[in-house]
């Protein structure tokens, strides 16, 4: 069985070890298989952090 690291590839949806598609087409890499198939959603939830903490701060910049 394969090890990791772990990938997760966007142009076809699954996890990948180290021996998959091209780095281009892929997020990565992670310790586990487990992480490697929620990174659409670590992804979706570190860019909701992101932009509250820009509306937080333009709001504070706006005083």
């Amino acid at each position: 069985m394969a090890q990791g690291p772990w990938y997760f590839c966007l142009k076809h949806r699954t996890v990948e070890d180290r021996g998959g598609c091209a780095e281009r087409h892929r997020l990565g890499p992670f310790d586990t298989r487990e992480e490697a198939a929620d990174a659409l959603q670590t992804v979706a939830d570190r860019n909701e952090q992101a932009d509250a903490a820009d509306r937080a701060w333009e709001r504070d910049g706006e005083r």
